[in-house]
């Protein structure tokens, strides 16, 4: 490796060391670090995991909410060159327990506080030989996430490292119904968090409120960009409206990820204006969210989105990059190549549509252990995105829709196939067929179409608990309808017989009915 001409996560942090030594890096609860004492913490929890056998290539998994010890863990797993993998705590002990035994983790961190039942239940399932650590343990024992960093030195390991080796792996749920970890390496997320901060105009006075799930890239973008410009992230463990009014005044917070539910939480929690919410730049919306909060007038926030998935860093194309342009998800990325091809890699003719093929340093390295899935999905040196799109005559890009529906509710990703995998496991379900339904708070709310076996029975309440039990709850179905048998177009599922019928609509990219 050519440490001369090489940038790590790790060499950002020595540097804003050097250069912000006094600026507030970070903010989590009743704790406050500048640059210079979270390197020190990084370090010393760098020289813990060292001595605990952590290698290039070890994985530290994260099962816990929202903290600034993320921050730490990513940073100090850069500095050896292993990686960080944090997971969505909303899931099942089951769901958990898969993700344990497919990361391998040397290190998990995890939390009591409300998680704490699921995380257990998780371990006992999981044969795994890691270093467990507590990350909200108030107390210094053994086991305890602070008495193990506090036993590392604190000189910087001063390990060098390839910036092109993965340090974030984020999981993204796979049509085949089982989610696959994207690795992310240090070069796709330092650049990626330029180009993010220069269309939401970061910089070092940004202060960034981390409300949204952190197991989300969407999510990390900011955080990322944030941290590049060395201005200050702000952590709290979930959305709670309250304490977001509390921590946007308190810590004139500049941005947050704040969708419409909580967006309505949060001006009800604040109908009597107690806090001063204006130093919160933000896309226009209801009026009375407008009069808390200051208009975003950065180019994200004129036009904000784009079209994008966790395998390329969050964002492959962005509307601000295409204020005028005939596509609806805007222009690549100035770092990135985009493709429309048919099924045998070929470029087809702009209006044609096709599947959406891109590549550049902000792509992830491939999925963890999946050999066969990375060869097909990077196919000809290029990441097939598994989505159809458009090129339109003036460059720009339109996203039609995955190739395999999506069921979008809030900011979650619902894929119908692993919730009718769930529901047909159930011992009286022949098969069934999942689709979105539009929800006027939600965007789509989970269908599920049942037949039953002959001479079985069940109840819709049954199969939702089914669901329940054994899959993130956010991903069950709201309703149950039961017919004879599914209509189909030759061996495949008619889902538009089932939309038409049920009053399915609303996907995500494809304009129809909301």
């Amino acid at each position: 490796m050519d440490r001369l001409h090489s940038h790590s996560l790790g060499d950002l942090l020595r540097e804003h060391r050097r250069s912000h030594p006094v600026k507030t890096a970070v903010v989590c609860g009743s704790h406050r670090s500048t640059y210079a004492e979270l390197d020190e913490r990084v370090n010393r929890l760098a020289q813990a995991l060292r001595a605990a056998g952590f290698v290039e290539g070890s994985r530290i998994l994260w099962l816990g909410q929202n903290c600034h010890r993320i921050l730490e863990a990513l940073l100090a797993a850069a500095k050896l060159g292993g990686v960080l993998c944090p997971v969505n705590w909303r899931q099942s002990p089951d769901e958990l327990a898969f993700v344990i035994a497919d990361v391998k983790p040397q290190i998990v961190l995890w939390q009591e506080e409300e998680i704490g039942e699921s995380v257990g239940q998780a371990r006992k399932q999981s044969a795994d030989d890691a270093l467990w650590l507590q990350h909200d343990d108030s107390g210094h024992g053994a086991g305890s996430y602070e008495a193990f960093l506090a036993s590392g030195a604190e000189t910087d390991p001063d390990v060098a490292v390839d910036p092109a080796l993965p340090v974030l792996q984020m999981y993204t749920a796979a049509f085949s119904g089982r989610p696959n970890g994207a690795l992310l390496s240090h070069t796709a997320l330092l650049l990626q968090g330029l180009v993010i901060s220069k269309l939401q105009d970061v910089d070092g006075e940004y202060v960034y409120l981390n409300c949204g799930p952190l197991f989300h890239i969407a999510t990390f973008m900011t955080t990322l960009a944030t941290l590049v410009w060395a201005g200050t992230n702000v952590f709290t463990r979930r959305v709670e409206a309250e304490e977001l009014c509390r921590l946007i005044d308190a810590e004139r917070c500049t941005g947050a990820f704040i969708i419409g539910p909580a967006m309505q939480q949060v001006i009800e929690a604040n109908a009597e204006g107690r806090y001063d919410l204006s130093s919160l730049r933000s896309f226009r919306a209801t009026p009375e969210w407008n009069e808390m909060t200051t208009e975003d007038t950065s180019p994200w926030g004129r036009k904000p989105g784009g079209y994008g998935q966790t395998e390329v860093t969050g964002m492959l194309t962005l509307t601000a990059l295409g204020m005028d342009a005939v596509g609806t998800h805007g222009r690549p990325s100035p770092l990135v190549q985009v493709r429309i091809v048919d099924p045998d890699g070929n470029e087809v003719a702009p209006g044609d549509t096709g599947e959406i093929v891109a590549r550049g340093p902000t792509l992830m390295d491939g999925y963890l252990d999946r050999d066969e899935l990375n060869a097909e999905r990077q196919a000809g040196d290029w990441h097939h995105t598994n989505d159809l799109g458009r090129r339109e005559a003036d460059g720009s890009l339109t996203f039609i829709g995955p190739r395999t529906r999506l069921i979008k509710s809030a900011a979650e990703n619902i894929y119908p196939l692993e919730v009718e995998q769930c529901i047909a496991s159930h011992p009286a379900v022949v098969e069934c067929a999942v689709i979105g339904v539009p929800d006027p708070v939600w965007t789509q709310s989970v269908v599920a179409i049942v037949v039953l076996k002959e001479g079985q029975s069940a109840g819709g309440e049954e199969l939702i608990e089914h669901c329940r039990a054994h899959i993130a709850s956010f991903k069950k179905p709201r309703r149950i309808e039961f017919i004879d048998a599914l209509p189909r177009k030759g061996f495949a599922v008619d889902y538009d017989a089932l939309d038409e019928r049920f009053e399915g609509g609303g996907y995500p990219g494809r304009g129809d009915r909301l």
